[in-house]
């Protein structure tokens, strides 16, 4: 089975099933299905058909005898796919709407075993008489599929926030701003968080503190929220900042999974077999978003803490939103117009080629006519059988 997911306006799974006809006949169908369900338990506590689980996406389609009225225009991976395969290559096709949950992993304990809590999705496909029967397993192709989230391309105001304390005996208050350079940051980008303290108290600064928190909300019947911090730095540089003093200055923090695998409970965005992930990105909710269908929402929050002399600390809290990057869109290259011949042209000798062929060089090669297609072509299944050599290796080291 291969599959590609697609990003457009909303999310797309296509791909083909290879089907050997021989195999399946006497009444047999071949069914797709997709899955996104939220696991808010261990796998080994389930016990006597109590599943800590919650589906929140569910759809089937009958891919093998395929039925006219589900026929839709082939994509260029099926196109591409189905021409390397031959006929015996089935496409399916699933669109996911829009507010469908992201893929989200909460990171296990090092001991615990099974699947982990999280949001996650799985491709299904069988061979069965109808698509409520249970199929066999060995009639059975599974994929775990990861669904992540690009950052909205929307202008957002700078986040920024200050407050003024009053001390007893104080005439004067102390006043704290702090804000951010922008409010939308990806993974792995640097963040620079900016203060300024201008104390006209009585009393003395003596230092900071700054730290990036993650908040997970758990959506089920009632909301419980996680709090994990992901980065901090605590500076005493230019303090202490007394009477009449004042500070200005940057500090610099970078959210990074490789410094906090160790802390538990803590959101990554799914993870697959052989590949490495990162925290999770901030869920991205609109007006007509239900929490109850998200399963996990994660955002993340600055805390800039000025620890005071004899007196109560100083918070602030600057939300902002942590994403990848949208990929660039494809554009078709620009049809070369054909110039009429001239008169004067040469004419094409017999074993000639015409050299006014136009070649589509998009981002995946699907319909080039170059010299390099085969090898393009090629690369596609050197990947798949790459993979199928990675679990090859890990299910005998598994045995061993």
């Amino acid at each position: 089975m291969f599959f590609k997911l697609l990003y457009l306006h909303f999310y797309v799974i296509d791909g083909v099933v290879l089907i050997d006809p021989d195999f399946v006949k006497d009444g047999k169908k071949v069914f797709a299905h997709v899955l996104a369900a939220f696991r808010y338990g261990r796998e080994d506590l389930d016990v006597l058909g109590l599943q800590f689980r919650k589906d929140l996406f569910l759809a089937t389609m009958q891919v093998y005898p395929p039925k006219p009225e589900d026929e839709v225009p082939l994509t260029r991976l099926q196109e591409r796919l189905r021409k390397k395969l031959g006929t015996n290559a089935y496409p399916f096709k699933f669109e996911l709407p829009r507010g469908s949950p992201s893929s989200v992993t909460l990171q296990p304990a090092p001991g615990d075993t099974g699947k982990p809590c999280g949001v996650d999705y799985e491709l299904k496909t069988y061979i069965s008489e109808s698509p409520e029967e249970k199929p066999h397993k060995r009639n059975t192709v599974r994929l775990a599929i990861r669904k992540i989230t690009y950052a909205p391309e929307r202008p957002l105001p700078q986040p920024r926030a200050e407050t003024d304390k009053e001390f007893m005996l104080s005439l004067h208050k102390l006043h704290i701003e702090a804000s951010l350079d922008k409010e939308m940051y990806y993974h792995g980008e640097e963040i620079g968080v900016n203060v300024h303290i201008a104390n006209s108290s009585s009393k003395t600064c003596k230092k900071i503190k700054v730290t990036i928190r993650q908040f997970a909300d758990i959506c089920l019947f009632s909301t419980a929220q996680y709090k994990c911090p992901v980065a901090s730095l605590e500076s005493e540089d230019g303090f202490p900042v007394g009477q009449s003093g004042t500070l200005s200055k940057v500090y610099r923090l970078t959210p990074l999974l490789t410094n906090n695998r160790e802390k538990r409970g803590l959101a990554l965005d799914g993870q697959l077999k052989y590949e490495d992930t990162n925290l999770a990105s901030s869920t991205i909710m609109d007006d007509d978003s239900q929490k109850e269908n998200l399963g996990i929402i994660v955002q993340y929050k600055v805390k800039v803490r000025v620890i005071m002399a004899y007196a109560g600390d100083v918070t602030l809290e600057l939300p902002f939103t942590l994403s990848h990057p949208k990929p660039a869109e494809e554009t078709p290259p620009p049809t070369p117009v054909q110039s009429a011949p001239s008169e004067e042209a040469a004419p094409v000798a017999s074993g000639d080629v015409p050299a006014q062929a136009a070649v589509d060089h998009n981002l995946i090669d699907f319909d080039t006519d170059g010299p390099d297609k085969q090898e393009d072509d090629d690369l596609i299944f050197e990947d798949f059988a790459r993979l199928r050599l990675k679990e090859s290796e890990h299910l005998g080291s598994t045995d061993a």
